[in-house]
Protein backbone atom coordinates (compact mmCIF):
# COMPACT_ATOMS: atom_id res chain seq x y z
CA UNK A 1 0.00 0.00 0.00
CA UNK A 2 2.92 2.23 0.75
CA UNK A 3 4.12 2.23 -2.45
CA UNK A 4 0.56 2.93 -4.16
CA UNK A 5 1.20 6.38 -2.42
CA UNK A 6 4.34 7.20 -3.61
CA UNK A 7 3.28 8.15 -7.16
CA UNK A 8 2.46 11.70 -7.33
CA UNK A 9 2.95 14.95 -4.72
CA UNK A 10 -1.05 14.84 -3.59
CA UNK A 11 -2.48 18.31 -4.31
CA UNK A 12 -2.96 20.11 -0.05
CA UNK A 13 -6.46 21.20 -1.12
CA UNK A 14 -7.68 17.91 -0.99
CA UNK A 15 -9.86 16.49 2.18
CA UNK A 16 -11.37 13.37 3.66
CA UNK A 17 -14.38 12.87 5.29
CA UNK A 18 -15.18 11.00 8.80
CA UNK A 19 -18.77 10.46 9.58
CA UNK A 20 -20.10 9.61 12.61
CA UNK A 21 -17.46 8.18 14.36
CA UNK A 22 -13.71 8.69 14.18
CA UNK A 23 -12.38 5.65 12.03
CA UNK A 24 -8.95 5.02 12.26
CA UNK A 25 -8.96 2.33 9.28
CA UNK A 26 -10.54 4.58 7.30
CA UNK A 27 -8.49 7.49 7.91
CA UNK A 28 -5.49 5.15 7.54
CA UNK A 29 -6.38 3.77 4.05
CA UNK A 30 -7.77 7.61 2.31
CA UNK A 31 -5.32 9.99 3.79
CA UNK A 32 -2.43 11.05 1.82
CA UNK A 33 0.77 12.89 3.04
CA UNK A 34 0.51 16.07 1.71
CA UNK A 35 -3.69 16.16 2.27
CA UNK A 36 -5.07 19.28 3.32
CA UNK A 37 -7.49 17.88 6.29
CA UNK A 38 -10.88 16.09 7.66
CA UNK A 39 -14.80 16.95 7.33
CA UNK A 40 -16.39 15.79 9.93
CA UNK A 41 -20.57 14.96 10.13
CA UNK A 42 -22.84 13.20 12.64
CA UNK A 43 -20.50 12.25 15.34
CA UNK A 44 -22.26 9.69 17.39
CA UNK A 45 -20.31 11.07 20.73
CA UNK A 46 -18.23 13.85 21.59
CA UNK A 47 -14.80 11.48 23.04
CA UNK A 48 -14.57 10.86 19.31
CA UNK A 49 -15.01 14.44 18.56
CA UNK A 50 -12.34 15.43 20.95
CA UNK A 51 -9.83 12.38 19.74
CA UNK A 52 -10.16 13.41 16.22
CA UNK A 53 -9.25 16.93 16.94
CA UNK A 54 -6.59 16.12 19.11
CA UNK A 55 -5.40 13.76 16.57
CA UNK A 56 -5.61 16.55 13.53
CA UNK A 57 -4.14 19.59 15.72
CA UNK A 58 -0.45 17.07 16.40
CA UNK A 59 -0.62 16.50 12.62
CA UNK A 60 -1.26 19.91 11.86
CA UNK A 61 -4.21 18.94 9.75
CA UNK A 62 -7.39 21.33 9.62
CA UNK A 63 -10.90 20.32 10.27
CA UNK A 64 -14.32 21.21 8.63
CA UNK A 65 -17.58 20.20 9.75
CA UNK A 66 -20.39 19.54 7.25
CA UNK A 67 -23.38 20.79 9.72
CA UNK A 68 -23.70 19.50 12.21
CA UNK A 69 -21.25 17.97 14.01
CA UNK A 70 -23.24 16.19 16.98
CA UNK A 71 -25.77 13.59 15.55
CA UNK A 72 -29.03 14.04 17.27
CA UNK A 73 -29.44 17.10 18.40
CA UNK A 74 -32.92 17.81 16.70
CA UNK A 75 -35.32 16.32 14.83
CA UNK A 76 -33.34 16.34 11.26
CA UNK A 77 -30.01 15.90 10.25
CA UNK A 78 -30.43 19.66 8.16
CA UNK A 79 -32.19 22.78 10.11
CA UNK A 80 -35.07 24.24 7.74
CA UNK A 81 -34.88 27.43 8.40
CA UNK A 82 -36.73 28.67 5.37
CA UNK A 83 -39.39 26.63 6.93
CA UNK A 84 -42.90 28.61 6.54
CA UNK A 85 -43.94 26.79 10.11
CA UNK A 86 -42.80 29.60 12.84
CA UNK A 87 -41.98 26.95 15.36
CA UNK A 88 -39.74 24.71 12.69
CA UNK A 89 -38.08 27.63 11.95
CA UNK A 90 -37.50 29.30 15.25
CA UNK A 91 -36.29 25.55 16.71
CA UNK A 92 -33.88 26.02 13.37
CA UNK A 93 -32.27 28.79 14.17
CA UNK A 94 -31.78 27.51 18.47
CA UNK A 95 -30.22 24.46 16.51
CA UNK A 96 -27.88 26.09 14.38
CA UNK A 97 -26.85 28.77 17.34
CA UNK A 98 -26.07 26.05 19.85
CA UNK A 99 -23.89 24.17 17.03
CA UNK A 100 -22.26 26.92 15.75
CA UNK A 101 -20.82 27.98 19.40
CA UNK A 102 -20.17 24.02 19.93
CA UNK A 103 -18.22 23.84 16.41
CA UNK A 104 -16.49 26.95 17.24
CA UNK A 105 -15.11 25.77 20.72
CA UNK A 106 -13.46 23.03 19.13
CA UNK A 107 -11.61 25.00 16.49
CA UNK A 108 -12.79 23.76 13.51
CA UNK A 109 -11.70 26.07 9.78
CA UNK A 110 -14.99 25.94 8.49
CA UNK A 111 -19.00 24.74 8.32
CA UNK A 112 -21.25 23.14 6.01
CA UNK A 113 -24.33 23.57 5.56
CA UNK A 114 -27.05 22.63 2.48
CA UNK A 115 -29.47 25.51 1.35
CA UNK A 116 -32.02 25.94 0.45
CA UNK A 117 -33.98 24.19 3.78
CA UNK A 118 -36.20 22.97 2.79
CA UNK A 119 -35.41 22.63 -0.86
CA UNK A 120 -37.76 24.44 -2.96
CA UNK A 121 -38.63 22.26 -6.19
CA UNK A 122 -39.77 22.39 -9.36
CA UNK A 123 -42.98 20.26 -9.89
CA UNK A 124 -41.91 19.16 -13.49
CA UNK A 125 -39.10 17.58 -12.53
CA UNK A 126 -39.14 13.58 -11.62
CA UNK A 127 -37.29 14.57 -7.83
CA UNK A 128 -38.51 11.06 -6.84
CA UNK A 129 -36.22 9.52 -9.33
CA UNK A 130 -33.12 9.94 -7.19
CA UNK A 131 -33.54 13.10 -4.50
CA UNK A 132 -33.76 12.08 -1.34
CA UNK A 133 -35.68 13.70 1.58
CA UNK A 134 -36.73 12.25 5.23
CA UNK A 135 -39.89 13.08 4.77
CA UNK A 136 -42.06 15.97 3.15
CA UNK A 137 -41.45 18.95 5.68
CA UNK A 138 -37.34 18.85 3.71
CA UNK A 139 -39.52 20.47 0.80
CA UNK A 140 -41.71 22.65 -0.84
CA UNK A 141 -43.00 22.97 -4.58
CA UNK A 142 -42.47 26.44 -6.23
CA UNK A 143 -46.06 26.79 -6.68
CA UNK A 144 -46.51 26.67 -2.45
CA UNK A 145 -43.34 28.91 -2.29
CA UNK A 146 -43.42 32.18 -3.46
CA UNK A 147 -40.20 34.10 -4.67
CA UNK A 148 -40.88 37.11 -2.57
CA UNK A 149 -40.79 34.56 0.19
CA UNK A 150 -38.30 32.80 -0.54
CA UNK A 151 -35.82 36.21 -1.18
CA UNK A 152 -37.15 37.64 2.41
CA UNK A 153 -36.56 34.36 4.37
CA UNK A 154 -32.87 34.30 2.74
CA UNK A 155 -31.88 37.58 2.92
CA UNK A 156 -33.26 36.79 6.82
CA UNK A 157 -31.25 33.63 6.92
CA UNK A 158 -27.74 35.06 5.26
CA UNK A 159 -27.88 38.12 7.53
CA UNK A 160 -27.75 35.58 10.60
CA UNK A 161 -25.33 33.19 8.49
CA UNK A 162 -23.02 36.11 8.06
CA UNK A 163 -23.35 37.36 11.74
CA UNK A 164 -22.32 34.19 13.03
CA UNK A 165 -19.39 33.87 10.39
CA UNK A 166 -17.99 36.78 12.31
CA UNK A 167 -18.65 36.85 15.47
CA UNK A 168 -16.45 33.22 15.58
CA UNK A 169 -14.32 33.94 13.10
CA UNK A 170 -15.07 30.79 10.89
CA UNK A 171 -15.06 30.16 7.30
CA UNK A 172 -18.95 29.23 5.75
CA UNK A 173 -19.89 27.16 2.79
CA UNK A 174 -23.27 26.63 2.06
CA UNK A 175 -23.54 23.41 0.18
CA UNK A 176 -26.25 24.37 -3.25
CA UNK A 177 -28.80 21.14 -2.86
CA UNK A 178 -31.33 20.83 -5.76
CA UNK A 179 -30.78 23.92 -7.44
CA UNK A 180 -34.67 25.58 -8.61
CA UNK A 181 -35.65 28.73 -11.20
CA UNK A 182 -35.28 30.89 -7.90
CA UNK A 183 -31.91 30.51 -8.03
CA UNK A 184 -30.25 30.18 -11.30
CA UNK A 185 -33.36 32.18 -13.15
CA UNK A 186 -32.66 35.37 -10.87
CA UNK A 187 -29.33 37.14 -9.39
CA UNK A 188 -31.02 36.63 -5.89
CA UNK A 189 -27.55 34.55 -5.06
CA UNK A 190 -25.17 36.87 -6.10
CA UNK A 191 -27.18 39.56 -4.58
CA UNK A 192 -27.15 38.03 -1.41
CA UNK A 193 -23.69 36.09 -1.17
CA UNK A 194 -22.44 40.25 -2.59
CA UNK A 195 -24.14 41.48 0.37
CA UNK A 196 -23.24 38.89 3.10
CA UNK A 197 -19.48 38.35 1.76
CA UNK A 198 -18.63 36.11 4.84
CA UNK A 199 -20.67 33.18 2.90
CA UNK A 200 -18.99 31.24 0.42
CA UNK A 201 -20.36 27.98 -1.99
CA UNK A 202 -20.00 24.40 -1.89
CA UNK A 203 -20.79 22.70 -5.19
CA UNK A 204 -21.47 18.95 -5.67
CA UNK A 205 -20.73 17.78 -8.36
CA UNK A 206 -22.68 14.16 -7.86
CA UNK A 207 -25.89 16.68 -6.91
CA UNK A 208 -24.91 18.73 -10.10
CA UNK A 209 -24.77 15.98 -12.51
CA UNK A 210 -27.86 14.07 -11.34
CA UNK A 211 -29.91 17.57 -11.83
CA UNK A 212 -28.45 17.73 -15.05
CA UNK A 213 -29.76 14.62 -15.87
CA UNK A 214 -33.54 14.86 -14.52
CA UNK A 215 -33.80 18.62 -15.02
CA UNK A 216 -34.31 20.31 -18.51
CA UNK A 217 -33.73 23.54 -17.53
CA UNK A 218 -30.59 23.47 -15.55
CA UNK A 219 -27.37 23.69 -16.85
CA UNK A 220 -24.76 22.70 -14.57
CA UNK A 221 -22.05 24.53 -16.75
CA UNK A 222 -23.85 27.49 -16.42
CA UNK A 223 -24.16 27.79 -13.34
CA UNK A 224 -20.67 27.27 -12.56
CA UNK A 225 -20.03 29.81 -14.80
CA UNK A 226 -22.53 31.95 -13.41
CA UNK A 227 -21.77 31.43 -9.89
CA UNK A 228 -17.90 30.15 -9.86
CA UNK A 229 -16.52 33.02 -8.40
CA UNK A 230 -18.20 32.43 -5.36
CA UNK A 231 -16.60 28.84 -4.55
CA UNK A 232 -14.61 27.70 -2.21
CA UNK A 233 -15.11 23.83 -1.74
CA UNK A 234 -16.34 21.21 -4.02
CA UNK A 235 -17.52 17.45 -3.30
CA UNK A 236 -16.81 14.99 -4.98
CA UNK A 237 -18.31 11.94 -6.04
CA UNK A 238 -19.97 10.11 -9.10
CA UNK A 239 -23.20 8.88 -9.72
CA UNK A 240 -24.89 6.70 -13.09
CA UNK A 241 -27.73 8.47 -14.51
CA UNK A 242 -29.68 6.14 -17.48
CA UNK A 243 -33.07 4.84 -16.97
CA UNK A 244 -31.97 4.36 -13.42
CA UNK A 245 -29.37 5.76 -10.98
CA UNK A 246 -26.62 3.44 -9.93
CA UNK A 247 -23.64 3.79 -7.91
CA UNK A 248 -24.08 6.97 -5.91
CA UNK A 249 -21.13 8.65 -3.90
CA UNK A 250 -18.57 6.27 -6.00
CA UNK A 251 -15.37 7.24 -6.56
CA UNK A 252 -14.38 9.24 -9.44
CA UNK A 253 -12.16 7.20 -11.87
CA UNK A 254 -11.00 7.49 -15.57
CA UNK A 255 -12.95 4.39 -16.19
CA UNK A 256 -16.37 6.07 -15.70
CA UNK A 257 -17.68 6.90 -18.92
CA UNK A 258 -19.71 9.97 -19.91
CA UNK A 259 -21.55 8.34 -22.42
CA UNK A 260 -22.74 5.30 -20.41
CA UNK A 261 -24.48 8.20 -17.82
CA UNK A 262 -21.14 9.03 -15.38
CA UNK A 263 -20.47 12.56 -14.64
CA UNK A 264 -18.17 13.91 -16.98
CA UNK A 265 -16.00 14.75 -14.50
CA UNK A 266 -12.83 16.53 -16.76
CA UNK A 267 -15.55 19.00 -18.22
CA UNK A 268 -16.63 19.64 -14.70
CA UNK A 269 -12.67 20.82 -13.42
CA UNK A 270 -12.31 22.69 -16.94
CA UNK A 271 -15.58 24.60 -15.57
CA UNK A 272 -13.87 24.95 -12.28
CA UNK A 273 -10.96 26.29 -13.00
CA UNK A 274 -12.05 28.56 -15.37
CA UNK A 275 -14.65 30.11 -13.04
CA UNK A 276 -13.48 29.25 -9.55
CA UNK A 277 -10.43 30.43 -7.31
CA UNK A 278 -8.58 27.88 -5.17
CA UNK A 279 -11.24 25.62 -4.38
CA UNK A 280 -10.54 22.94 -1.82
CA UNK A 281 -12.15 19.03 -2.68
CA UNK A 282 -13.46 16.68 -0.46
CA UNK A 283 -13.78 12.81 -1.76
CA UNK A 284 -17.50 12.51 -0.30
CA UNK A 285 -17.19 8.94 -1.74
CA UNK A 286 -17.85 5.39 -0.79
CA UNK A 287 -13.83 4.53 -1.22
CA UNK A 288 -14.85 1.01 0.36
CA UNK A 289 -16.64 -0.18 -2.79
CA UNK A 290 -13.09 0.06 -4.67
CA UNK A 291 -9.69 -1.30 -4.32
CA UNK A 292 -6.60 0.75 -2.95
CA UNK A 293 -5.31 0.57 -6.90
CA UNK A 294 -8.55 2.15 -7.81
CA UNK A 295 -8.24 4.85 -5.06
CA UNK A 296 -4.95 6.30 -5.88
CA UNK A 297 -5.78 5.80 -9.53
CA UNK A 298 -9.00 8.49 -8.39
CA UNK A 299 -6.37 10.81 -6.20
CA UNK A 300 -4.10 10.55 -8.97
CA UNK A 301 -6.66 11.76 -11.96
CA UNK A 302 -7.95 14.34 -9.69
CA UNK A 303 -4.98 15.51 -8.90
CA UNK A 304 -3.76 16.00 -12.56
CA UNK A 305 -7.36 17.77 -13.16
CA UNK A 306 -7.54 20.34 -10.48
Amino acid sequence: MENLRKDLTMNNRFLIGQFETFDKQKQEREFREGFKGIELCQFANTQDIDEIFEFSRIRGLDIGVHFPLRKGHWTYRDPQYLSLDAQTKSESYAYMADEFAYIASKGAEYVLLHYPKPVILDRKVDWDRCWRFADATEYYYEDDYTYETFKEKSKDFFKWLNEEAKKYQIKVYLELDAVNGYLYETNLLSELLDEFDQIRLCLDIGRLHLQNKIDDSFDPFDFIGKFGKYVDHVHLWNVKVTNNVEGGHHPMLPSLKPQEGWADVEAYFKALNQNCGDYTILFEHYAGNISDQELQACYNWINQLV
